[in-house]
């Protein structure tokens, strides 16, 4: 049974940075792609960054380009969002997804599977 959770989300300034975290457990992030979502109030939910499954390749949306990075540690079975330069329009509830292939990294939410519970980051001017 997959399980994903993601912690790290807060209140913080326009500017300011933020680490989320993705904890996953009954899949091993070493052999799979892992993808991050968003969705703030009354919009759909949107891709946002996804990185392949050995860690080389990385696939971000054009808003968050040079401002996010995603990555993996293997060892601790865990997926990371780093955000920097936040925006009042990153302001939404982050999700951490697996694909139902391992090796999707692509930004098409019908692609992913297992879904872990969201994170709520907003961003204040």
């Amino acid at each position: 049974q997959v399980q994903l959770v993601e912690s790290g989300g807060d209140l913080v300034q326009v500017g300011g940075s933020l680490r989320l975290s993705c904890a996953a457990s009954g899949l091993p992030v070493s052999s799979y792609a892992m993808g991050w979502f968003r969705q703030a109030p009354g919009k759909e939910r949107e891709f946002v960054a996804a990185i392949n499954w050995n860690g080389v390749s990385t696939n971000y949306a054009g808003s968050v380009k040079g401002r996010f990075t995603i990555s993996k540690d293997n060892a601790g079975n865990t997926v990371y969002l780093q955000m920097n330069s936040l925006k009042p329009e990153d302001t939404a509830v982050y999700y951490c997804a697996a694909p139902r292939g391992r090796f999707y990294y692509d930004s098409d939410h019908n692609r992913y599977d297992n879904w872990g519970q969201g994170t709520q980051v907003t961003v204040s001017s």
